[in-house]
């Protein structure tokens, strides 16, 4: 009888296109279930390959969570980079869009995921040093592109903040991830929306013109 050829056979389209499946799975699962309560029986099934061949491509779950991190973290750079850097909008205009398209995201998925750095860093940060770096370096990332939009909103004067940039982004950032998880609790974007209008009518200072 004729069996299937080992994983190491496979063309090398296929071994990337299994590697890449494998991650995008995770990235779903990690995302609604977390890191610890999701089995690899799981992960492998959903991919349709044995769990021999997760090894090939991961040496651990440890590692392939930690290549799951990083992978979500260049998609969502590239998401932030289409919002933030969008020269049709002004800064002030780009962070408003961002909190829209984020909000109008977790109700588009009923409520049942939230941000995977936001629940991986609840979850994680305490059980391995790597865990924590990693995620941490991805928050960054993500205050600095928030910092940078604030930096050109205060320019232009389109809001009136005395604040640091960056101490805002922090607050934003921290207000923001809580507010994700209290959006699930409650299946409500009222959570995301009241950050949203507090950030930018009360913290921001927008100018009057600029005000809605």
């Amino acid at each position: 009888m004729a069996t299937k050829p080992p994983a190491k056979t496979q063309s090398p389209r296929g071994r990337v296109d299994k590697r890449a499946l494998l991650i995008e799975i995770g990235t779903a699962i990690f995302t609604q279930k977390g890191f610890s309560s999701t089995g690899l029986d799981e992960i492998v099934q959903a991919a349709e390959v044995p769990k021999g061949s997760f090894y090939y491509y991961f040496p651990s779950k440890d590692e392939y969570a930690i290549e799951v991190i990083r992978n979500y973290a260049q998609y969502f750079a590239r998401k932030l980079e289409r919002t933030l850097e969008d020269d049709s909008l002004t800064p002030l205009e780009r962070l408003k869009a961002f909190t829209r398209d984020a909000a109008s995201g977790v109700q588009r998925f009923e409520f049942k995921r939230g941000c995977l750095i936001g629940n991986l860093g609840q979850e994680m940060a305490s059980i391995e040093e790597e865990f924590r770096v990693v995620l941490l370096e991805v928050l960054s990332d993500w205050r600095n592109r928030f910092r940078i939009c604030l930096d050109e909103a205060k320019a232009i004067k389109e809001i009136t903040t005395q604040v640091d940039s960056a101490e805002l982004a922090r607050f934003f950032w921290s207000a923001w991830e809580g507010a994700v998880l209290c959006a699930k609790l409650e299946r409500s974007t009222a959570p995301l929306e009241n950050v949203s209008r507090l950030f930018f009518e009360q913290m921001l200072q927008p100018a009057a013109k600029n005000k809605t």
